[in-house]
C-alpha cells in the first residue's frame, strides 16, 4: 500500500511534469480549431430548433459565451503541460454552476450542481475553467483588472489552502466534510453572511410546494406544468407517453428503498424544458409527480446525456452509458447527493440521466456580482472544488504539488487573464457571425 510519504513525493514530483509557474502561460496552438466549429459540432444530434436560441445566449456576453463553450476551452486545456495528477473532474467548473442548495433534508449546502461533463482528468484544468469565469465575470462586471485579479488570486487560494487542509485527515472525514451555513459564513465577510446563507427571495428556500405554485396550474381542476415558451412547452403525446415508458427504465437504476419511495408517487404531467447556455439544444424535459395528494409534488427533470466534451482529450469514460458517468461523477463529487439521481435509455438509443429539480441560489447572481462579493463568492467556489477534487484524487499528492506557498495562485490568476483576452476574441467572432446571417439566433 502506498504511504502517505510516498503520495507526498508524487506530488512533488509532478512539479517536473508542469511547474506551478507553467500554469501562468497559455499560447493557442497554431492549429487550433475555430471555436464556431467546434459549437456546430458539439451542436449535432441536438433538436434543431433550439440551437437558434442557444446562439443568441452564448452571443449576449463574453461570460456567456464561456459558459456555453466548454468544448472551446477544453481543447485549449489540452495543449497546455499536465501534472498527471488525476481527479473526477466537474469539466465545466465556472462560478455558475456553484451555488447554495438544499440537499435531502433541507439543510443548506454550498457546492457543484453541474455535471454533465464530468470526467477523469487533471485537477487544474477545473481550477483553470473556475478561474478564466472569475475574471471573465469581474472584467464583464466593469471591475479593474486588478480587482479581477485578486478574485482569481482569492478562489485558487481557497483551493489550495482548502487541499492542504484536508490532505492530513482521514478517510471518511474527507468523504463526510461539506460546506454547510457554518462553513460558509466564516469564508465571507459579515456584511454578505445574510445573502450567503439565506436561500431564493432571502428566505431558507423553496418548498416543492412554492415550486408548485410557481412552475404550474390547475385548468379544469387538473394539476399541469404550466407553458412559458421558450423555457417550458408541451410535450406532445408521442413524447408523453415515451417518458412514461423511460419512467419505469428509470426506476430500475434506484437503490431498493428509493424504488419503493418512487412508487409512492403517480406520473402526472410533463414539459419539455430549456435549461443553461451550453445544454440548450440537448434534450431536456420537467416531470411532475404527486404523492399523497395534490399538496405532495416532486419535480424531476429529465436531461439528455451525450460525450463529455473533455473527451477527445483525455481517456474515455468508463462508462458506456453517459447517463450512467453523469450520475457516477455527482454522486462522486457532490457532499450530499441527489437520492432520486439515476439513468435511462430512451427509444431510438438516446442515453438520459434524472434528477430532482433543485432548490439553488447564488449562481444566478454571478454577472452582477460588486468586487467584494465575487472575491468571497470566488474563495467559496475554490474551496468547494478542492473537496470535491479531494474525494476522488490523492488529495496527499495534490496538496504537496501545490506546496504552502502562492505560486500556483499568481500563476491560475495570470492565466486567468491572459485567457480572458482569447474568450473575448471567440466571443467577439459568434457575435460578428450572427450580424453577417452565417449563425442563425432566436
Amino acid at each position: 500500500m502506498t504511504t502517505p510519504a510516498d503520495r507526498a513525493e508524487r506530488g512533488r514530483a509532478a512539479r517536473r511534469q508542469a511547474t506551478r509557474s507553467s500554469h501562468g502561460l497559455w499560447i493557442p496552438a497554431a492549429d487550433r480549431p475555430d471555436p464556431l466549429t467546434v459549437l456546430a459540432r458539439q451542436a449535432a444530434g441536438r433538436v434543431p430548433e433550439l440551437l437558434p436560441l442557444r446562439y443568441r445566449r452564448m452571443a449576449a456576453s463574453p461570460f456567456a459565451f464561456l459558459r456555453g463553450a466548454a468544448a472551446v476551452m477544453a481543447g485549449d486545456l489540452a495543449t497546455q503541460p499536465r501534472t498527471g495528477l488525476t481527479v473526477q473532474l466537474c469539466g465545466n467548473a465556472h462560478l455558475l454552476n456553484f451555488g447554495v442548495f438544499a440537499a435531502p433534508g433541507r439543510a443548506p449546502l454550498f457546492d457543484i450542481d453541474d455535471f454533465d461533463e464530468t470526467l477523469p482528468g487533471p485537477f487544474e484544468w477545473d481550477v483553470k475553467r473556475l478561474a478564466a469565469s472569475v475574471a471573465v465575470a469581474a472584467l464583464g462586471n466593469g471591475h479593474s483588472e486588478a480587482h479581477a485579479r485578486r478574485a482569481v488570486r482569492a478562489g485558487a487560494e481557497a483551493y489550495r489552502t482548502s487541499m492542504r487542509r484536508l490532505a492530513p485527515l482521514g478517510e471518511l472525514d474527507v468523504w463526510y466534510e461539506r460546506i454547510d451555513t457554518a462553513g460558509i459564513l466564516p469564508r465571507v465577510r459579515a456584511a454578505h453572511r445574510p445573502r450567503a446563507a439565506a436561500g431564493p427571495d432571502g428566505e431558507p428556500f423553496r418548498t416543492c410546494l412554492r415550486t408548485l405554485d410557481r412552475l404550474t396550474d390547475a385548468p379544469g381542476g387538473r394539476r399541469r406544468i404550466a407553458p412559458d415558451p421558450p423555457l417550458l412547452e408541451p410535450v406532445s403525446r408521442i413524447d408523453l407517453a415515451m417518458l412514461r415508458r423511460v419512467f419505469i427504465g428509470y426506476r430500475s437504476t434506484l437503490p431498493e428503498e428509493r424504488r419503493l419511495l418512487l412508487d409512492r408517487f403517480r406520473f402526472v404531467d410533463a414539459a419539455r424544458k430549456v435549461a443553461g447556455v451550453g445544454g440548450v439544444g440537448a434534450r431536456c424535459f420537467l416531470v411532475l409527480l404527486e404523492g399523497r395528494g395534490a399538496g405532495d409534488p416532486l419535480f424531476l427533470q429529465i436531461k439528455e446525456a451525450g460525450r463529455s466534451v473533455l473527451e477527445p482529450h483525455l481517456q474515455q469514460s468508463a462508462y458506456t452509458h453517459q447517463g450512467h458517468r453523469v450520475v457516477a461523477g455527482q454522486r462522486l463529487l457532490q457532499a450530499a447527493g441527489d437520492i432520486f439521481l439515476g439513468w435511462v435509455t430512451a427509444p431510438e438509443g438516446r442515453q438520459f440521466y434524472w434528477r430532482q429539480l433543485r432548490d439553488r441560489r447564488g449562481a444566478e447572481e454571478g454577472e452582477d456580482m460588486a468586487p467584494a462579493l465575487l472575491h468571497d463568492y470566488a474563495r467559496l467556489c475554490g474551496a468547494a472544488l478542492a473537496r470535491a477534487h479531494a474525494r476522488s484524487g490523492d488529495r496527499i499528492a495534490i496538496a504537496h504539488y501545490l506546496g504552502a506557498s502562492d505560486v500556483f495562485d499568481r500563476a491560475v490568476a495570470d492565466f486567468a487573464l491572459r485567457y480572458t483576452a482569447r474568450n473575448a476574441a471567440d466571443h467577439a467572432a459568434l457575435v460578428a457571425a450572427v450580424a453577417a446571417g452565417r449563425v442563425p439566433v432566436a
